[in-house]
């Protein structure tokens, strides 16, 4: 395993990777890489200071010469997803990230990698430091907690920012340029349960697991229509139960609100006389699941593990309020663009279901670039919920970026690619939500692009970042700061 990603190039973005790669730096837990970054802004006695909503800002005056080209805030966030491999023994808030080469790509040991926004940082911290790229006035902008709420975006108040561009180095395909993204919402949901004692010599104890699960962004990765963990364990609990007395005694499923689950388990008690088709029904339900999603998913496990038997499980009508609604609840992709081919419109993500001290929690997030496709479909949800006895609490909403396709920084950069590559690059737009809705809240006259190099499955352990494209990422990053607009 060579973990030497510094040798790497372009040098001066892989060194200041590597270094962030050391810091911990998952989703509120950012005062370190915080202290790094205003450190590194003493060291190279730039104006910086950090914002309410805990964003640095970093200011580098303009190279001889560049003076009258428009000033440009680069930005891209502190924070990254924590996802880990569940046999990877790991702390995403004391560890270091290891990242390694495996041929054209840097990934990382059993965890998500972080380029998923750190290669952005780097690169900003690469340009902040250099001393021999032409550009004009540079305002870094490092924004806090975005992957779990777009917090520092949220945070950003008018006249903090004086730059008429905004570069936002948070996509992941190089040789596109974004130019629009989808708006979200969050939605929370509250269920009681009761439990009841079990006669645990007529029962054994299990412990269910549907693992194997790609998972990945459920924005990006959400028209993929891969296999949502909590999906199927509902599917297979309500199978299972109505042919043989199974008693769900937890459930635990998913993680953060934005990554499609990988993961769910659940203990049950299983009557003994219904012992030998209850293990033969999980087999056949793995057997099914492979099939349904045999072009999607490489191999999706649904286990058994016997464990002692549980002396209390959820009282039945309870759990199959739960299990009722989430399987009633939409899921995935719910419309396709009509206006630009190939892009999601509206989609939902049933992130989290988990029980504990009483109470199922369920949370996921809806995402559409039409602000009443959204509203309906959480009033869908809603339904599914309060009809189960749930309360339910939609929060976090946040509009889109409409294109703008007369941008003069857009025109700049279809020039500027055509003449380092030869090619023009593709303007699409994203369905996940890029901090430049927010900002372009706050700041609606600045003009705005989002680019990036090319990072596979982020917010799995599967993440990778590929090397070639890290390097003309970079070159071209250079190429629009030295042929920005004037004034």
């Amino acid at each position: 395993m060579d973990t030497n990603i510094s040798k790497l190039a372009p040098q001066p973005i892989w060194k200041h990777f590597a270094e962030i790669c050391k810091i911990p730096h998952p989703s509120y837990h950012e005062a370190e890489i915080r202290e790094y970054l205003v450190k590194f802004a003493k060291e190279h006695n730039l104006e910086h200071f950090v914002d309410g909503g805990n964003n640095v800002i970093i200011r580098k005056p303009a190279t001889p010469g560049m003076e009258s080209r428009k000033g440009i805030v680069i930005q891209a966030h502190v924070d990254m997803v924590p996802q880990k491999n569940s046999d990877k023994e790991f702390d995403f808030t004391k560890d270091s990230i290891v990242a390694y080469i495996d041929g054209d790509w840097v990934t990382a040991d059993g965890t998500t990698l972080g380029a998923d926004n750190g290669i952005g940082v780097a690169a900003i911290l690469a340009v902040l430091e250099s001393n021999d790229i032409k550009h004009g006035p540079i305002e870094a902008l490092f924004t806090a907690t975005e992957e779990t709420g777009m917090d520092g975006a949220f945070g950003l108040k008018a006249g903090e920012l004086s730059g008429d561009i905004l570069l936002n180095l948070d996509s992941e395909t190089e040789g596109e340029l974004y130019v629009g993204c989808a708006g979200g919402q969050d939605f929370n949901v509250s269920m009681p349960y009761h439990t009841v004692a079990i006669k645990k010599k007529d029962f054994a104890g299990y412990r269910i697991e549907v693992k194997g699960l790609k998972g990945g962004h459920s924005g990006i990765e959400i028209i993929l229509q891969r296999a949502n963990a909590n999906k199927l364990m509902a599917r297979t609990l309500i199978g299972i139960q109505e042919k043989m007395n199974v008693l769900l005694c937890s459930i635990d499923g998913g993680g953060l609100r934005n990554a499609i689950p990988r993961e769910a388990f659940a203990t049950v008690a299983v009557d003994k006389a219904f012992e030998k088709k209850f293990l033969a029904a999980i087999k056949r339900y793995e057997k099914l699941y492979n099939t349904e999603y045999k072009d999607i998913e490489d191999k999706i496990e649904i286990n058994a593990v016997a464990i002692p038997c549980p002396a209390r499980c959820i009282d039945i009508l309870d759990q199959c309020y739960l299990l009722d609604a989430v399987q009633a609840c939409p899921n995935g992709v719910i419309k396709m663009s009509t206006s630009m081919p190939g892009l999601v419109q509206t989609s939902t993500n049933l992130a989290r279901v988990v029980s504990e001290k009483g109470k199922f929690t369920v949370f996921g997030l809806m995402r559409s670039s039409v602000r009443s496709e959204k509203e309906d479909l959480a009033l869908s949800i809603r339904t599914v919920f309060e009809l189960a006895g749930g309360k339910v609490k939609m929060g976090g909403a946040y509009d889109g970026w409409n294109p703008n396709m007369q941008s003069p920084i857009l025109a700049t950069m279809k020039e500027s690619y055509k003449s380092l590559y030869g090619t023009e690059p593709k303007v699409v737009a994203i369905h996940a939500g890029l901090e430049c809705g927010i900002i372009g809240g706050v700041y609606p006259n600045m003009d705005m692009i989002s680019f990036g190099p090319t990072i596979c499955y982020p917010h799995s352990p599967a993440e990778k970042v590929n090397i070639t494209s890290v390097e003309k990422f970079w070159k071209y990053l250079c190429h629009t700061l030295e042929n920005a607009p004037a004034k």
